[in-house]
C-alpha cells in the first residue's frame, strides 16, 4: 500500500477555525496575489497532484474564475495556476446527474468513499481537494484526507462554517509566513 496516492486538502481558514461565514461568505479571504513565493507554493502543490476533486457548487465556480484566467488573464500573477488548474483532471462530486462545463471536468454520482479509495488505490501522483464544507466534512468524517494544508487567513470572523465535526490528531509538518499575511500550515495525520 506504498504506493497508495495521497488526497491533499488545500482550504483557507480563518484565525478562529472557520473556513467560511455562516452563509458561506469568504469576503475574509486575503488574496493570494502577486506574492510570488505563496504562488510557488500551491504550484508546487498542484504539479504533485493529477487530478482534482471538487463538491458540486465549487467547481462550477472554480471552473469559470480558473478558465477565465487562463484564457484571458495572461498578465495576472495568477495565470500559471489557472492553466495548470485548467489542464488537470477534474471530478466534481454531485448527486444530480447534470454535466458541468469546462475542460477536463467529469460529474460524478457514485458512493464518494468508494470512488476516492478507488482513486487512490488509481495510478498516478497525488490528488487534490478544493471543496466547499459539507464535502470536505464529509471527506474528513471518512478519514479520507492524508494531508491538510490550511492557508491561514490574518482574521477572526467570530462565526461561521467549520469542517471538523469531532477531535482530530493532526501532526504539524511546516508553517510558512507569507508577505501578505497568509500563514501555511501542512499537517499529516497524528
Amino acid at each position: 500500500m506504498n504506493n497508495m496516492r495521497k488526497l491533499k486538502l488545500q482550504m483557507h481558514i480563518s484565525l478562529d477555525g472557520f473556513v467560511s461565514g455562516p452563509e458561506g461568505q469568504l469576503d475574509w479571504i486575503v488574496t493570494i496575489g502577486s506574492d510570488q513565493a505563496l504562488g510557488d507554493f500551491i504550484n508546487a502543490q498542484l504539479d504533485s497532484t493529477d487530478t482534482m476533486i471538487l463538491g458540486r457548487k465549487t467547481a462550477e465556480v472554480i471552473v469559470d474564475v480558473w478558465e477565465d484566467i487562463a484564457n484571458n488573464q495572461q498578465d495576472s500573477p495568477e495565470y500559471p495556476t489557472a492553466q495548470r488548474i485548467v489542464r488537470m483532471r477534474k471530478i466534481a462530486f454531485s448527486k444530480q446527474g447534470s454535466a458541468i462545463d469546462g475542460k477536463n471536468i467529469e460529474v460524478e454520482n457514485g458512493d464518494l468513499v468508494a470512488v476516492v479509495q478507488a482513486l487512490k488505490n488509481g495510478p498516478g501522483k497525488d490528488i487534490i481537494v478544493y471543496g466547499g464544507v459539507q464535502f470536505v466534512s464529509e471527506l474528513i468524517r471518512h478519514d479520507l484526507i492524508d494531508e491538510y494544508h490550511f492557508l491561514v487567513n490574518p482574521v477572526a470572523i467570530g462565526h461561521g462554517l467549520e469542517i471538523f465535526s469531532e477531535k482530530k490528531s493532526l501532526k504539524l509538518e511546516n508553517s510558512v509566513s507569507y508577505k501578505n499575511g497568509l500563514v501555511v500550515n501542512s499537517y499529516n495525520i497524528g
